[in-house]
């Protein structure tokens, strides 16, 4: 698989002669194939969404038994058609993309032991490896893809800004993509803090590039550029008018949340209602069933009565005949 990458690589920088264009290219490619799993899951979590008031129903319903309140989930998900797992989809076939291509635009920069590059996974008579092999720079726009934003920075400060300018604008795409997402998610569970936390994960994603070579963070770059033009895409057709499953599924979503909050303030006024749930038996005191003995008291010796023949140690005794006279 990481020979298929860097092939792939080496495909469209034999038709630009650009490691940054080429890079970048492989980026939309990828994007694109991701694309149909990516609506898929989309259109699978609203559909979930849709269906959060009857699933709070039924999580109030079946309070307490988790065997029936699975069932009942089970039920409602075939009724509906619905598969939990399916937003899942992207993240699934993301993961391993992401494991290919991160190695993959690693061994194309691969050093040998005199410094210079000894690219892996490339045909040798490749446009790209020929650009490469023996290399110590990997020059695109002025820049050294090889090299990672830190070192620019360490190397020349003022040249290394431009670097850690892109670093930058990673995590302004990042920002912009995760803002689009919030705008029009509303989850009934999910605390303000919460939301937050995931709107600025992908922020801190991005600042981790500074430690990366500058052409993962061009493919990420491009990626991003991707993903803020799909979820475009994904708000016109889904959320494009008030019929459409996008708008049913926030209503539905704000309704479950609401049904959350009521049965939270319903619990605060009436605590033992829940107390009393949880112990079964309202009305009956609570006894104590202590067996140790109270402090200063002395222990209570008992005594089990002994079988006759035996003493207390479990021997047998024999009776002493009487003296005869």
């Amino acid at each position: 698989m990481f020979e298929l990458a860097a092939r792939l690589i080496a495909l469209f920088y034999g038709l630009v002669h650009s490691y940054a264009f080429a890079i970048g290219l492989v980026a939309v490619v990828v994007m694109l194939l991701i694309t149909p799993l990516t609506l898929k899951s989309t259109k699978g979590m609203l559909e979930m969404q849709r269906l959060q008031p009857e699933m709070r129903r039924l999580q109030s319903e079946f309070k307490g038994d988790r065997s029936k309140l699975n069932e009942a989930m089970m039920k409602l998900y075939q009724e509906h058609k619905v598969n939990p797992l399916s937003s899942c989809l992207p993240i699934a076939a993301q993961m391993p993309v992401f494991i290919i291509m991160f190695r993959a635009l690693h061994g194309l920069v691969n050093r040998g032991a005199d410094g210079t590059f000894a690219p892996k996974y490339l045909n040798a008579s490749s446009d790209l490896y020929i650009a490469l092999d023996k290399k110590k720079e990997m020059l695109s726009f002025g820049l050294d893809l090889a090299k990672s934003p830190v070192n620019a920075v360490q190397d020349n400060f003022g040249t290394g800004l431009i670097y850690m300018l892109l670093v930058v604008g990673l995590a302004g795409l990042y920002f912009i993509q995760q803002r689009m997402v919030a705008s029009r998610t509303v989850s009934p569970t999910m605390s303000a803090g919460q939301a937050k936390l995931m709107q600025y994960m992908p922020v801190a994603f991005a600042v981790f590039q500074i430690f990366l070579t500058t052409q993962l963070v061009v493919y990420y770059m491009v990626q991003a550029m991707v993903r803020i033009v799909q979820q475009y895409y994904i708000t016109k057709r889904f959320y494009g008018h008030d019929e459409s499953i996008g708008r049913q599924a926030q209503a539905a979503s704000a309704k479950a949340r609401d049904m959350a909050k009521d049965d939270k303030d319903q619990a605060k006024k009436n605590p033992s209602e829940k107390k009393n749930s949880q112990s079964g038996s309202p009305d009956k005191p609570f006894v104590s069933k202590r067996v140790t003995p109270s402090k200063g008291k002395p222990t209570p010796i008992v005594r089990r009565p002994q079988p006759p023949g035996k003493n207390r140690n479990g021997r047998i005794t024999r009776r002493q005949k009487p003296p005869q006279s």
